[in-house]
């Protein structure tokens, strides 16, 4: 497979010796990448785990909601920028070049998304996000109020939540996995 460090954990060492549903699924998103994301090799090394995070992540990301997906990708670089997560931040930034058509957005969140060029209602949707994922974070109904007056729906105040959420779990196991980066994700979108 690869040489370089993808994860400290390693990762299987071809993909046919995967279960076919994870190969598959590996196989068709890198198909339309052109590379094989870190993040599923290191995942791949505990199939049971990839199946369900992956089905997760893809529920989050790309199912219904009254997000757009470009607002997603934001929750997920503001959280993981602040994580100190660098696979996610490197990652997720590509993705929301693409999807804003706003280059500079992605590291303007990654470093400070309070000083980045948003709207009221991205600035209300990263206070969110990042309040929640935030040690400690309480969630009122005067906050779900202010929520409600920026114009998120209860579903998507239940999808932000849910996606903050899953990112900081996610950003840990990078963290404890040491996953690296693709190369080809920095140069996505610029």
């Amino acid at each position: 497979m690869q040489e370089e460090r993808i994860s400290r954990f390693g990762v299987p060492a071809e993909l046919s010796t995967l279960p076919a549903d994870v190969r598959e699924t590996i196989e068709k998103n890198s198909a339309k990448l052109g590379f094989v994301p870190n993040v599923f090799l290191a995942y791949a090394k505990r199939p049971e785990h990839f199946r369900a995070f992956m089905q997760y992540h893809d529920v989050l990301m790309r199912g219904e909601s009254g997000l757009s997906r470009a607002e997603r990708e934001m929750i997920v670089v503001a959280v993981s920028g602040e994580n100190d997560c660098l696979y996610c931040v490197v990652a997720h930034g590509a993705a929301l070049r693409i999807l804003s058509k706003r280059p500079l957005l992605a590291d303007q969140i990654a470093t400070n998304w309070r000083t980045a060029d948003l709207s009221a209602r991205e600035y209300e949707l990263l206070a969110f996000a990042t309040e929640l994922n935030a040690q400690g974070s309480t969630v009122d109904d005067a906050r779900v109020a202010r929520l409600h007056e920026a114009g998120f729906s209860d579903d998507d105040i239940w999808d932000i939540a849910a996606i903050a959420g899953f990112f900081g779990f996610s950003n840990r196991m990078a963290s404890t996995m040491d996953m690296r980066p693709n190369a080809e994700f920095y140069a996505l979108g610029r």
